[in-house]
């Protein structure tokens, strides 16, 4: 087994790792809402949410091996890596590609652990505009396009980052304001039993919408360094097994259930009635699709936070948690510059030591550093048992089952 192999498998194995922190760190997103009302029991909404992201990364891989093209210089228009990557069985790119999905895994997980949803997709561009920098200078990162229409890092990453969430928040808001208007005065126990309805729906259609979008991420990487290394050739499909794995990685993730996430998205910004939920749920299924269909890298994240905010904004006397959300935004400010710093720092680390040394070394660090975080999430763990607990009282430990993951 060649050296480039054994680098090559680290990427993919890598990769997949990503794959399943989007899975688990997203899960908030789609279900939340309708956890934190009880329109689903938590471990079914997790369930529901996985199979329909096992479901959403089949339906659609046509933007999947240029996925990266609107952020890093490191691949030409029709997704073949760039031709000075190539040498040494396409090592260099393979450096680069493994340093910024650990600068993103490692972001995931920091959020995580606190408990701040933030965007996967933010940090794997992150991670990957920091180790292109790191290993191409400033010109492997396409900051602005050629100017011809919204492109590069402002107009595909940043400004649909500052606008979708202002948009989701609008939309729930008046969504909100015109459900509680509408049923003015009909029985509570009417009108909650019909939207917890709605929330199902309009639940799941944005957990099959996220594994259309996100899925494809990864698949476009493994696909990507598979090129690179000369594994694969042709430049319009998937390898088979490249989307199945891809697909159990995120919907494993997501069955996990990211609670850490869920709780404080569920509980620590609104306390959600189920016409809120259901309103969150549809404006953020709206701006999602809509801006699949224009090809802004938008964040899930970030339209569902919205979304969940607009719904406190939009129903009369509801008490909405703005120093959370405040801790929301800074996350989210930052993590470009985190994911980035780390795939600089871990691009330099492999490159001074080099070759697969090198490539072993990052794969390590990452190991340890996760490792270090999950045992330091199980100090406090939060599952399926206590993530609706109030959010101004510490969550009480799980019950019996105080393994599952938080």
């Amino acid at each position: 087994m060649t050296e480039t192999t054994v680098v090559l498998i680290l990427v993919v194995i890598t990769a997949l790792g990503f794959d399943f922190t989007n899975g688990f760190h997203d899960t908030a997103n789609a279900m939340a809402t309708s956890i934190a009302t009880g329109a689903l029991r938590p471990k079914v909404a997790v369930l529901l949410s996985a199979v329909l992201n096992l479901v959403g990364a089949f339906l659609s891989v046509e933007v999947a091996l240029t996925v990266t093209n609107a952020v890093v210089n490191i691949q030409n228009s029709d997704g073949t890596p760039k031709p000075d990557l190539l040498a040494d069985g396409g090592q260099a790119l393979l450096l680069i590609v493994l340093a910024g999905l650990v600068g993103g895994i490692l972001w995931n997980l920091l959020t995580w652990l606190l408990g701040l949803p933030s965007s996967s997709s933010h940090a794997l561009f992150g991670g990957l505009i920091g180790s292109a920098v790191a290993g191409l200078g400033w010109a492997g990162v396409k900051w602005t396009g050629d100017g011809s229409k919204l492109d590069g890092v402002v107009g595909k990453v940043l400004l649909p980052a500052v606008m979708s969430p202002v948009i989701a928040g609008v939309v729930a808001a008046a969504g909100t304001w015109i459900i509680y208007r509408v049923t003015l005065g009909v029985a509570a126990r009417f009108t909650d039993n019909g939207f917890r309805w709605g929330q199902i729906g309009s639940a799941s259609l944005v957990s099959l919408a996220h594994g259309t979008n996100d899925a494809q991420k990864t698949m476009g990487v493994i696909t990507l360094a598979l090129i690179a290394s000369g594994e694969w050739t042709d430049t319009k499909s998937i390898p088979l097994w490249v989307k199945l794995s891809c697909a159990l990685a995120i919907a494993l993730g997501t069955y996990l259930g990211g609670w850490r996430i869920i709780r404080t998205l569920g509980k620590g910004l609104v306390e959600i009635a189920p016409p809120q939920g259901m309103a969150a749920e549809a404006a953020s299924a709206a701006v999602i699709l809509s801006s699949s269909h224009l090809g802004f890298a938008l964040s899930t994240t970030h339209v569902a936070t919205g979304s969940i905010l607009g719904s406190g904004v939009g129903k009369p006397g509801a008490t909405v948690r703005w120093a959370v959300a405040g801790r929301m935004v800074s996350a989210w400010l930052i993590t470009l510059p985190a994911a980035g710093l780390v795939g600089a720092i871990m691009w330099y680390l492999g490159d001074v030591i080099g070759g697969l040394g090198g490539a072993l070394t990052i794969f390590a660090v990452l190991v340890a550093l996760a490792t270090y975080m999950y045992l330091r999430s199980r100090r406090e763990p939060i599952d399926h048992n206590n993530v609706n607990d109030e959010w101004d009282a510490p969550a009480a430990a799980p019950k019996a089952t105080a393994g599952a993951a938080s």
